[in-house]
């Protein structure tokens, strides 16, 4: 019996006049855009975690969405619960899911059980898998829901919460690899502290390199070829997260050595909390060569924490695709839907619409990027802005041949600067505008 019977049959392109709201208006997987096709471009995945598990809790209310494939917490109802997370995505087009390793399968009483668990579930993954050919984008292990990770997981100040860790994440990758996972992610949880009143920062940081460290070293004793994402959080749940934002995240990562091995997971609603802009996160990750993959959602503005809503907003995913196209695209990462639907929108068949509105959004931004690309406009007056260190004293500096000498005898031989140009912010929106709404 079908989930989602409103939806007879996956999800189709029928283009931007259309009005029917089961069907995708932009998302056309197999059109080609810059020599590749958008199914290609946008790698499109699914969170298995807010697709399938989340409830609709908050910190005032229960539960509130009606999920016919939950039940007892037992591996029977989490192998069942895989069948209809499958249809889901059959029927919307999705190539790619990630997951949670609790998530997937209930945690047993103890590490053995726990396993053998994830185990029997991971069976039934991989039989979808090869029935569909959907594959897994990025696995990953929650270090952050059991209260034996109250203190942080790898940071913890319990030696015994380090090494559970581990071991959690050791079968974590091997599922991953069983499962032809193309990517494994350390997201942090509650890697960070309260108060430095009862902390030794150094101490933390060092031992969440280490099991880094050990991770990849176990990657490798195992054959798994996948990359590894590290994911910036900020503030929420600990106050002083280490993984803060880009920067933060890959200074650690050049710190401990780990920067060949890492790259990141950039999420949109991360970045808001950090003070930044989704793209500001992009940009910077992709300008240092860390830029590895995405969890597509956003936040609202007015709210202090992270809300994983769906994408809407058409100038937010056409800044995002911009800097995914300068850079060549995704290499293994893809956009994951890290997202779920409002506490109120609590059928099932808003888990379909709620991901067909944030594929159109992403493919009408895909859209528009290519055709400013194309235009070379935007292009064309950022090098002018920038012509001064093309030739002369600029390209001398750049070559790495000027001394503070050499440019103390050019600036007393010139007298003074030339005259600055107008950065022209308003042009460069109206512009953008232009190709926004034509």
């Amino acid at each position: 019996m079908s989930a989602f019977p409103e939806v007879k049959k996956a999800v189709q392109y029928e283009g931007p006049q259309s009005t029917n709201n089961l069907a995708f208006r932009f998302y056309n997987p197999d059109e080609k855009i810059e020599g590749k096709t958008m199914k290609d471009h946008l790698r499109f995945s699914a969170a298995y975690w807010h697709t399938m598990r989340a409830g609709g809790s908050d910190p005032f209310g229960g539960p509130t969405m009606f999920r016919p494939w939950e039940g007892k917490d037992t591996v029977a109802n989490a192998q069942k619960r895989v069948k209809v997370f499958f249809e889901f995505l059959e029927k919307t087009q999705i190539p790619f899911y990630a997951f949670h390793d609790r998530d997937i399968a209930p945690e047993g009483d103890s590490l053995k059980e726990s396993n053998e668990n994830l185990d029997a579930v991971v069976k039934v993954l991989k039989e979808e898998q090869e029935r569909t050919g959907i594959k897994l984008l990025w696995g990953t292990a929650n270090l952050f829901g059991n209260p034996r990770y109250m203190h942080g997981a790898a940071t913890s100040c319990n030696a015994d919460a380090f090494a559970y860790a581990a071991a959690q994440v050791k079968k974590a990758l091997e599922v991953t690899k069983e499962l032809g996972g193309s990517g494994y992610t350390f997201w942090g949880g509650r890697e960070g502290y309260q108060t430095l009143w009862n902390t030794d920062l150094k101490r933390e940081l060092d031992h969440l390199g280490q099991f880094m460290r050990i991770a990849v070293d176990y990657a490798k004793e195992i054959g798994f070829k996948g990359q590894f994402y590290f994911e910036p959080k900020p503030k929420e749940p600990t106050k002083h997260q280490y993984d803060f934002d880009a920067a933060a995240c890959i200074n650690f990562l050049r710190t401990y050595g780990l920067e060949k091995h890492i790259k990141l997971n950039i999420e949109t609603n991360h970045a808001t909390l950090a003070g930044h802009t989704v793209e500001h996160e992009l940009e910077f990750a992709a300008s240092q060569g860390f830029l590895g993959s995405v969890d597509a959602n956003t936040g609202d503005l007015l709210l202090g924490w992270d809300t994983d809503q769906f994408p809407t907003n058409v100038y937010e995913t056409l800044k995002m695709m911009l800097i995914l196209l300068k850079y060549g695209g995704f290499k293994t990462g893809g956009l994951n839907f890290d997202a779920k639907v409002r506490r109120e929108s609590f059928e099932p068949l808003d888990l379909i619409y709620a991901h067909v509105g944030g594929m159109d959004t992403f493919a009408l931004g895909l859209r528009i990027a290519a055709d400013i690309r194309k235009g070379g406009e935007i292009a064309r007056m950022v090098k002018e802005r920038y012509s001064s260190w093309d030739s002369g004293i600029g390209l001398e500096i750049e070559s790495g041949k000027a001394t503070f000498k050499t440019l103390e005898k050019y600036v007393l031989k010139k007298g003074g600067i030339d005259a600055n140009k107008s950065g022209r912010q308003e042009l460069f929106e109206n512009i953008i505008n232009r190709y926004m709404f034509k």
